[in-house]
């Protein structure tokens, strides 16, 4: 993936790959539909919502079963699109910050933010153009990395944004054979959950190769989990098979 990628990334000074922030645009508008295009998103969500807030109530110390056990912490959401994690960890009492290069999905998360009358600061621009002295206490990069240009590059700035002691969590997609089965042809082109082209199987990235690109940037994986579906109960599950669909917690080394 990163053989063609070092000249792109200089030429713009961010690693958003023009194409693939089009091409989420055209779907802004289906976001919030549970039953529309984004319909697997709207399925996992909650278990990436817990996953998340787990990692952060064990990392700060906070009980997660409590409405406000997000309270005073400050998140940034790297590619948040229409705001589906944003919107929930705002209502646990984070202070949320939801960047994403696309200004339709930006306008379509302030918009559905609006009707909940949730305060969020949505912002239409890039992790590389954000000011380099912010710093949060929780950093997400959800299923993000398979879609830009430059992994290494990225992954440095998102981990230049996590302040001391706070933590990052990473979702995306392993890279072999079995992810190329179930996540391209399974996904997009039998079941048709997502339009054909979604994804790049050799943007895909391994854990070894995700756990190094945090090393480099002084992040060591604390918990792993795979994300895996089982179609009789419809419904998705954490487990210790991350050949498909994983996530990462990182924390300063």
């Amino acid at each position: 993936m990163q053989q063609n990628s070092s000249a792109s990334f200089s030429a713009t000074g961010s690693s958003v790959d023009p194409a693939e922030v089009a091409k989420f645009s055209k779907l802004s508008d289906e976001w919030w539909d549970p039953k529309g295009k984004m319909a697997p998103l709207h399925k996992i969500n909650p278990l990436r919502l817990g996953y998340i807030r787990d990692a952060a109530c064990r990392k700060f110390e906070r009980n997660a079963r409590s409405l406000s056990c997000l309270s005073g912490l400050r998140i940034l959401d790297i590619g948040c699109g229409a705001g589906l994690l944003c919107e929930p960890f705002t209502r646990l009492g984070a202070q949320v910050v939801g960047i994403d290069p696309s200004p339709t999905n930006i306008a379509a998360a302030r918009l559905h933010a609006d009707k909940g009358h949730l305060s969020i600061d949505y912002r239409c621009t890039t992790v590389e153009q954000m000011d380099h002295r912010e710093r949060f206490d929780i950093v997400l990069a959800m299923e993000v990395i398979e879609h830009v240009t430059d992994v290494g590059a990225f992954l440095a700035r998102c981990a230049a944004m996590v302040k001391p002691g706070g933590i990052m969590v990473v979702s995306t997609l392993n890279r072999n054979w079995k992810s190329f089965a179930l996540a391209i042809v399974g996904a997009e082109y039998v079941l048709r959950w997502l339009p054909r082209g979604t994804h790049q199987w050799d943007k895909f990235v391994t854990p070894d190769e995700l756990a190094q690109h945090l090393a480099n940037n002084r992040l060591t994986v604390t918990d792993q989990a795979g994300v895996v579906y089982n179609p009789l109960a419809d419904r998705w599950s954490i487990s210790s098979d991350m050949d498909v669909n994983y996530m990462v917690v990182a924390e300063g080394i």
